[in-house]
């Protein structure tokens, strides 16, 4: 059965992004170091955006995953830099409301509960299924998440989207491996327990 894996970028005190809620990639709190681009090119390909696979030159399937699902805050970064679709590489499901209407995006849209349609994704055969974001999101379909992938970056900044936003809700991960990066990220791999 295919695993719903939330691979994420997130700071020591839990968040994934600033208050403002903008595309955190590259800030001075989540990096994109040389050497992150470099782990994710060789271990993680297809968790980059179309664009910069192809300056780099990467085609082909993924390794992990071959579908991606995000909240309706992710895609609207990939929108805001002019991209429709972010992943044209992978299956792209947007949990969203209020793009329902909408019949021109190639994404597929996800109006209804995306719990449900989680698990219709997982009984199907095919790789990995990405969770990119947001917090909101991940809350919601913390009881499907089977594995956690962190890069977890030496920042602290005290306010914005947490991990998982949302009320109290337990779930138990345990480790499975960890990459030290040379510029301080921690790739950390964790299992669903319970």
């Amino acid at each position: 059965m295919r695993r719903l894996v939330y691979f994420v970028a997130v700071t020591l005190d839990g968040f994934i992004a600033g208050p403002d809620g903008g595309d955190p990639s590259g800030s001075d709190f989540l990096p994109v170091t040389p050497d992150l681009v470099e782990h994710l090119v060789s271990t993680w390909p297809e968790t980059l955006p179309g664009p910069a696979r192809e300056a780099m030159g990467l085609s082909g399937p993924g390794t992990h995953f071959d579908t991606v699902v995000e909240g309706r805050g992710s895609y609207d970064i990939g929108l805001a830099a002019g991209l429709l679709d972010a992943y044209p590489h992978l299956r792209h499901l947007v949990v969203s409301t209020s793009l329902a209407e909408r019949d021109d995006l190639p994404v597929e849209v996800v109006s209804g509960d995306p719990v449900e349609r989680v698990r219709q994704l997982k009984a199907e055969d095919g790789l990995d299924i990405w969770l990119v974001g947001g917090g909101t999101l991940a809350h919601a379909l913390l009881p499907e998440i089977d594995r956690l992938v962190l890069k977890v970056n030496p920042s602290v900044i005290g306010d914005g989207t947490r991990l998982f936003a949302g009320p109290f809700t337990h779930a138990r991960f345990e480790p499975v491996s960890q990459v030290d990066l040379a510029g301080g990220v921690r790739v950390v791999t964790l299992d669903r327990v319970r």
